[in-house]
């Protein structure tokens, strides 16, 4: 031990004993006080998902375990605010310093600094460490010094700069700090609620929480997975991706660990001449940085959990129905892939990161249903559930980013379907009333002849619904609902030609000024904490005059969207890149409520879940979106 501090170590999502460089930093400098604290309170609107918390529960048993073996216990408490929780924790051991791992949500940010600063003035020192990135946020910036806007040349940057393979090993041995507090066991927590327990107990069929079990799972895929993952990443049935973020979000798994054992794979395919090794090394890196980016975003750009970065949706006519929402949810749509995938989120929790774009957009451009409330049904229900990684997602099919989907296009369902589902295995798995549909018309019955339908026992409108929105009309819904937010948008302008008010502009058209706000990230000045690995807060500069001359990148040919000529198949196209690597999903928090106006403000409805109401996600009541927001990857 290299001093005499009481030091403690405040878990979060990062729950790992291996390279956690707050607790390495903690058992060299003394006597350690592991603490976790859960506060629904703080959660909020965002209070976890009956599946995440399951996830939680048995990642906090595991690394119970683990500290225990190295001499120190695990502190479980819950409270009604995390200040006082801490604060408690100090008193009773007489601590000298608090360190914990970054976290980039702007709830987390805004309560972190908050929690830093009261500490500080009572003579805490507080120390911050980067336990979830390869880069912290402020660290990539443009050549000018700014924040960047699209993702190549974010991922481009990271890729050019030096990261050093630091790795901090887990200690040999803790030493407790003496002291006491009001503590409570796991179940105590409430993380897992008595009429939750026989749905959760099929979870641990299939997944194996705990960050031990987070390495095994690291090293099978990259063993025995990595090399074919360029051709099986499209494989929306089976274990064709790597199924690592759910550890990644609880922090099970260090992302160091992951991007460097991957890159000393590509390393020696590319020695070997091996092209298919390398290629599917670079494409999982890519989705490594889809996750850096999502975390990226949210910090530079903390309002994007209610508004697109482009400002282009804030007039979009969005249809506030809660029937249709209903539908989509439980997978009643009349589209069987998109059906299959809703119906796969709500037993499992868990679907194809390919499925997610799918499902999202249909959610966003067939029902024209306001993405927020898609992404909170993400975060309700997904067992990986990472906010900023949702938003990222959600963001990108809504035509939100400068690099995302544009708005006017459709994903034709029926063309995804024979695309990843070609056998439609994935349909009959989870639409055992279309098992005996033939191949033909799997993915689109409502084509099929009658005799066809009859002799599969499918009767459309009875046991299997009609579409709830034709291609076409879905197609002229979409086109109005753009042309009445480009008429708005023009008023808007005209109205307020002096130039002082924010420009709104949708991506779906090749426009050069986009007005997204300056970041300034370089020279960036540290908080006023003792810590030297503080968390910088962005500087947002809203230029009214000085816009971002940027255009939208044009798709190569081999990255255009999938256009969507139903009856002719052959017309197809791949998708862009970012299509087949992003999935959502989601984090936790609460926080003020942001002013908004009445046009970009919506009310998610609640749902609940009864054994009555198959596919229906138990939920506390969400309200108007707050100030915050998280996706998985491949």
């Amino acid at each position: 031990m290299g001093g005499n501090s009481k030091t403690i170590v405040w878990f979060r999502r990062d729950l790992r004993v291996e390279d956690n460089p707050a607790l390495a930093a903690a058992a060299r400098d003394g006597s350690v006080f592991p603490v976790y604290i859960w506060c629904p309170k703080e959660e909020g609107q965002f209070y976890p998902g009956r599946v995440s918390r399951w996830w939680l529960k048995q990642s906090l048993a595991h690394l119970e375990k683990s500290l225990r073996s190295l001499g120190a216990e695990l502190v479980l408490i819950e409270a009604q605010s995390t200040l006082s929780a801490l604060l408690d924790c100090v008193d009773a051991i007489g601590a000298t310093k608090v360190v914990y791992n970054n976290l980039y949500d702007p709830i987390s940010l805004v309560r972190d600094h908050n929690i830093k600063q009261t500490l500080v003035e009572l003579g805490i020192s507080v120390q911050s460490y980067n336990g979830d990135l390869l880069y912290e946020p402020w660290e990539v910036y443009d050549d000018e010094g700014n924040a960047f806007t699209t993702f190549d040349a974010y991922w481009d940057k990271c890729l050019e700069m030096q990261l050093e393979p630091v790795s901090h090993l887990p200690p040999w041995q803790l030493v407790p700090a003496a002291g006491a507090v009001q503590n409570c066991s796991i179940e105590d927590l409430g993380l897992e609620k008595e009429s939750e327990k026989s749905s959760n107990a099929l979870l641990g069929r299939g997944w194996s929480p705990g960050w031990s079990n987070a390495d095994k799972a690291l090293s099978e895929f990259v063993e025995h997975h990595l090399l074919d993952y360029s051709k099986d990443r499209l494989k929306v049935w089976g274990n064709s991706t790597s199924l690592l973020s759910p550890y990644l979000h609880f922090g099970e798994l260090s992302v160091r660990k992951v991007f460097h054992c991957v890159r000393l794979k590509q390393i020696l395919w590319v020695r070997e001449e091996n092209t298919t090794g390398d290629e599917s090394a670079a494409l999982f890196l890519r989705s490594i940085g889809l996750r850096e980016y999502s975390r990226y975003i949210c910090f530079n750009y903390p309002f994007t959990h209610e508004r697109s970065l482009l400002s282009s949706l804030k007039h979009f006519p969005w249809r506030a129905d809660h029937a249709l929402f209903k539908t989509w949810r439980q997978g009643r749509t009349g589209y069987p892939l998109v059906d299959a995938g809703m119906r796969e989120l709500w037993a499992t929790g868990w679907i194809h990161n390919k499925i997610r774009v799918i499902v999202s957009s249909f959610c966003v451009k067939f029902l024209l249903l306001p993405w927020q409330w898609g992404m909170k049904y993400f975060w309700d229900t997904l067992l990986d559930a990472d906010l900023e990684s949702d938003i990222l997602g959600w963001q990108y099919i809504s035509g939100s980013l400068p690099d995302g989907h544009e708005l006017e296009f459709l994903d034709s369902p029926q063309v995804q379907g024979l695309n990843c589902d070609q056998e439609g295995e994935y349909v009959r798995h989870w639409l055992p009333e279309l098992a005996r549909v033939p191949n033909e018309w799997i993915h689109h019955p409502w084509d099929a002849p009658l005799a066809v339908l009859k002799s599969a026992g499918v009767e459309l409108g009875l046991n299997y619904p009609n579409p709830v929105v034709d291609i076409e009309s879905a197609r002229d819904r979409l086109t109005d609902a753009i042309s009445i937010m480009r008429e708005i948008e023009l008023a808007s302008r005209v109205k307020n030609s002096n130039g002082t008010n924010e420009e709104v502009v949708d991506n779906a058209n090749s426009v050069e000024d986009l007005d997204i706000p300056k970041v300034v990230l370089k020279g960036r000045t540290f908080c006023p904490t003792s810590s030297s690995n503080d968390q910088n807060v962005p500087s947002v500069q809203n230029l009214k005059n000085e816009l971002l001359n940027r255009k939208r990148p044009k798709y190569k040919d081999d990255e255009m969207v999938l256009q969507n000529e139903l009856p002719n198949c052959e017309d197809m196209v791949r998708k862009s890149r970012m299509d087949d690597d992003l999935s959502s999903t989601a984090e936790s928090s609460s926080a003020k409520k942001q002013a908004t106006s009445s046009i970009n403000s919506f009310t998610v409805p609640s749902y609940s879940a009864s054994p009555n109401s198959a596919m229906e996600q138990s939920s506390s009541k969400y309200g108007e979106f707050f100030f915050f927001f998280n996706q998985k990857y491949a």
